[in-house]
């Protein structure tokens, strides 16, 4: 849709910039997907924050795109360099939470506004003797659910002070680079869809039931 809008532009002082990142958040570190792992600083990407950027991640790929297809075949190319891992519970368990960042640029008279779309996949929680994760997969699974308690208390916060219990909350991004990263998307004034997955399996319903609990904490954040 954006693309089609893009070519029924009259004006010609104006021009547009469309750009894909993918990253991912492999214990507690930002990798570029768009990068040979071999290449990658071990340390990851850096999230930084500016009055005219906002919250954004520092040296990241931005890759131009003119289609929908050129989209696609980024994002598949990205996926490949994710990392994978095998568990008792998944062969090909995700060990990251992933970030594909759609850029949107309209630029006219030396000036620009910039549109994105974030797209997250969160890894799931994990227990280990549900997973048998020992060594590598035990250290993965454990920032996973340090990641995700901390996005779960950003949420209550902003739940808290949407509502009548606290108006001067203190909201906690800084705990990890998964709250730092979607600060923008959870406390600005993004529209913000989540979606979340559960397992039909009465062995898991304690997952379940911490899933929808995510569910109902988070509808509860308003503007």
């Amino acid at each position: 849709e954006i693309f089609r809008r893009i070519a029924k532009e009259t004006d010609p002082n104006k021009r547009y910039e469309v750009t894909v990142s993918m990253i991912e958040i492999y214990n507690e570190a930002i990798q570029d997907l768009l990068i040979d792992p071999s290449l990658r600083p071990k340390k990851g990407l850096e999230v930084r924050e500016s009055k005219a950027l906002g919250i954004y991640i520092d040296g990241v790929i931005k890759r131009p795109v003119e289609c929908y297809e050129a989209i696609e075949t980024t994002i598949e190319e990205a996926t490949e360099h994710r990392t994978v891992g095998s568990t008792l519970m998944n062969a090909t368990s995700s060990r990251a939470h992933t970030v594909q960042i759609i850029e949107f640029k309209a630029i006219k008279d030396g000036s620009a506004t910039v549109s994105m779309i974030n797209l997250v996949d969160l890894a799931g929680s994990e227990k280990a003797g549900q997973t048998g994760a020992t060594g590598d997969r035990l250290k993965e699974g454990s920032h996973i659910n340090k990641s995700l308690s901390a996005l779960g208390n950003v949420i209550e916060k902003l739940a808290d002070r949407g509502g009548e219990k606290k108006k001067n909350v203190v909201i906690p991004y800084r705990e990890s680079k998964l709250t730092r990263l979607l600060q923008n998307a959870l406390g600005g004034s993004s529209k913000t869809i989540m979606i979340c997955a559960l397992s039909p399996a009465s062995s898991n319903h304690e997952e379940t039931l911490s899933t929808l609990r995510y569910a109902d904490r988070a509808k509860k954040i308003k503007p």
